[in-house]
Formats: C-alpha cells, sequence, structure tokens
C-alpha cells in the first residue's frame, strides 16, 4: 500500500504541531522545517482543519494548533480522512472497476484482509504514541526549533 505525498505531509503536520503544544505554528515554519513547498502545505493544513484534526487561526497572531489532544488522534482515522483513495486495486472501486475476472478472482479477500490489517495497525496507535517516548525534544531539535 502507497499513500499519497498529502497523507505523508498531513502525518508530518500534525507530529509538527503536537511538538509544539503551547503555541500556535504557522504554515512557513513547517514548510521550512520539512522542506515542503507552502502552496502544497497549505492545501493539506485546510483539509486537516477541515476534518477537526487542526484548529486554524487566520491573520496576526494566527497559525494553527492540535484541535484535540495527540492520545485522541488514531492515525489509521488520519490516514482514512486525508487519503483520497484507498483502492489498493482497480476492483475495489466499484465506480471505476472494468476487470473482467472480478468474478472469478482470488485476488481480492487477501488484499481486502491486508487492506484491514494495515487500518487495523495505524488503529491501535495515535499521534502521542508517533512522538518521541523522551518528550518532544528529538524532534523540536531536528526540525530546528
Amino acid at each position: 500500500m502507497r499513500l499519497t505525498k498529502s497523507t505523508d505531509y498531513a502525518l508530518r503536520v500534525l507530529l509538527y504541531a503536537a511538538s509544539w503544544p503551547d503555541r500556535r505554528v504557522s504554515t512557513e515554519e513547517i514548510s521550512t522545517a520539512f522542506g515542503i513547498s507552502l502552496h502544497n502545505l497549505g492545501k493539506v493544513v485546510h483539509q486537516l482543519g477541515r476534518g477537526g484534526w487542526l484548529d486554524l487561526k487566520r491573520g496576526r497572531g494566527g497559525g494553527l494548533t492540535l484541535a484535540r489532544d495527540p492520545t485522541d488522534i488514531r492515525l489509521g482515522a488520519v490516514v482514512r480522512s486525508v487519503e483520497p483513495d484507498l483502492h489498493l486495486v482497480e476492483c475495489f472501486d466499484s465506480a471505476r472497476n472494468t476487470c473482467p475476472i472480478v468474478p472469478a478472482c482470488g485476488l481480492v479477500a487477501p488484499l481486502t484482509e491486508a487492506r484491514r490489517a494495515f487500518f487495523a495497525v495505524l488503529d491501535r496507535y495515535t499521534l502521542a504514541d508517533a512522538l518521541p517516548a523522551e518528550g518532544r525534544s528529538p524532534l523540536v531539535e531536528l526540525l530546528g526549533g
């Protein structure tokens, strides 16, 4: 399974925000820290705000913070909310499926099970679990803080 760059960026944004829980962070500083274009990052941040993962404030003194405690943010839920296409193969998308062998294909069941297993693992972890055990300092140091 391969996730889009947007999903990767979304997880990074949440980690960044969780690393500075005491203040609002800007998309500009996240863009600089990760080397992500501000345009692409803006789309991801907007999507995370709409999804209820981030609290966004525009203008002077604006920025973003987590909308929930990191212990309440399940990684599987975040990936499901931002990943545009969770179809591993064409036949998983009934609206666009043109595969002629679906009725006799033996791949559907194992691929469905694999996708469920992938999310079962992600659902066991929260954003808090993804933060360094020693606290936020190792991430903050790596991100230039």
